[in-house]
């Protein structure tokens, strides 16, 4: 993985907490700092977080043990007990001070305990570059939170002389891809995945190149699909995030749209919104639009109302937020005119996403009306509920259960709904139909 795609003071932070370890707070400490990359990991705070001020609690001073109230109190003229290093020290003062430097055999003695204690030193410094080494070939920040975005362990590179043994090998890990083919079918990961199966960042772009053309050309979708998560796949394990990720999923996502498969529109908009709070650019103001329209479907009134108190002034100034905004608004005060005239003029793919959910307020706009009336005409419920043609309203007539008419033996466009009988019907397909609404793939 690319070290920019790591924020600095996280390395930084991770570095310094390397150094501060010891052998008796190691294992502690390597755990806790697993656990809180992984938290901030999972919560999507490893950008936000104040790295610097984080503090792990193995690594702080311990306090010193609280004598027991039991213990004899040392009184102000108490010497305290002197420990056995002391008392060593103060003997070896006392016969260098008392050395006679005509006594050969003293100064020989002398000699060989300043030579004992530098081989002591010497091997204790050994030691601690041995456990420096094998901490940074054995830690881990934690043990697959995210194969595609987990960093993989501790190391220094070999091939760089200037490479500080206490920062991570981000990239130590990272697969690029060696394969040359520009179409490769999807195949779910069961194992670690090897280079010669995965197509580097080049031939991905001529891949999506190729996807485009083949799609003008009306291939089947089924074909593309396959195509797209093959190379969503391979962006995935090379932990390639960039602004070509970001178009591959806008493209996919699009597809999805015109050919109603919501599974995997709604998995690229998950990720999209994901590449998008990391700063990548793309069409952030056209998924914005398709993620109100996504809610209002979903009828999530409290993540909806959340989600557009985030919006920014330039979100709100694009056309296509205006647009789904107004269409929030219009569902919200039951005006069922203006929501008809947006339906019929949403940009971008808006409309694909309102045909999901635009039966069900033409439902609740028909109980409304046969309210207010004792009966309607086809020709009035075809233009107030935005049908393009006559059998088009007839058959949502019949599939609701309001084809009750005072005159059946007329031509459709002829036909007049009697509303008293055709009202308690159309409460007990709502109640039915649209109730509870289902979202295949939602995330």
């Amino acid at each position: 993985m690319s070290s920019e795609s790591w924020p600095p003071p996280l390395k930084e932070w991770v570095a310094r907490c390397l150094g501060q370890m010891t052998d008796a707070n190691r294992a502690e400490a390597q755990a806790e700092l697993r656990e809180s990359i992984a938290n901030a990991f999972a919560e999507k705070t490893l950008w936000t977080t104040d790295w610097a001020g984080v503090q792990l609690k193995s690594l702080m001073p311990k306090a010193p043990p609280v004598l027991n109230s039991l213990k004899r109190k040392m009184s102000v003229n108490d010497t305290p007990p002197m420990s056995k290093k002391a008392k060593k020290l103060a003997a070896q003062k006392r016969n260098d001070a008392n050395l006679d430097f005509g006594d050969q055999a003293a100064l020989n003695r002398r000699a060989e305990r300043f030579q004992r204690e530098h081989d002591i030193e010497r091997q204790k410094s050994v030691r601690g570059q041995a456990s420096l080494q094998a901490n940074n070939q054995n830690a881990h920040l934690f043990n697959r939170i995210s194969r595609s975005d987990s960093p993989s362990a501790f190391g220094t590179n070999p091939d760089d002389p200037e490479a500080d043994p206490n920062v991570l090998d981000w990239d130590k890990y990272t697969i690029v891809g060696t394969n040359q083919e520009l179409f490769k079918d999807y195949l779910r990961l069961t194992s670690e995945p090897k280079p010669e199966t995965i197509r580097p960042y080049s031939v991905l772009q001529q891949t999506l190149i190729e996807l485009k053309k083949r799609w003008k050309d009306k291939v089947s979708y089924n074909w593309i699909c396959n195509q797209f998560k093959s190379l969503r796949q391979d962006l995935t394990v090379q932990r390639i995030k960039n602004e070509f990720t970001v178009q591959v999923y806008e493209i996919h996502a699009r597809m999805a749209l015109e050919s109603s498969d919501m599974v995997e529109y709604n998995q690229c908009q998950a990720t999209l919104k994901n590449l998008y709070e990391l700063g990548i650019p793309g069409k952030h103001e056209e998924f914005t639009a398709y993620r109100i329209l996504m809610l209002l479907h979903g009828r999530n009134k409290s993540e909806l109302n959340l989600y557009v108190g985030t919006l920014t002034p330039r979100q709100k100034r694009d056309p296509a937020v205006q647009h789904a905004l107004r269409v929030q608004r219009a569902i919200s005060m039951g005006n069922y005119h203006a929501l008809f005239e947006m339906y019929f003029n949403a940009p971008n793919m808006g409309a694909y996403i309102m045909d999901y959910f635009i039966d069900r307020e033409r439902t609740r706009a028909l109980m409304t009306m046969t309210k207010a009336y004792r009966t309607i005409t086809m020709s009035f419920i075809q233009n107030k509920l935005g049908f393009e043609s006559v059998s088009e309203t007839l058959k949502f007539l019949q599939t609701h259960g309001s084809a009750c008419f005072v005159n059946p033996n007329t031509p459709d466009r002829d036909k007049t709904v009697e509303c008293k009988s055709a009202a308690p019907q159309l409460a007990q397909v709502y109640e039915e139909k649209y109730r509870k609404v289902g979202i295949k793939g939602a995330i």
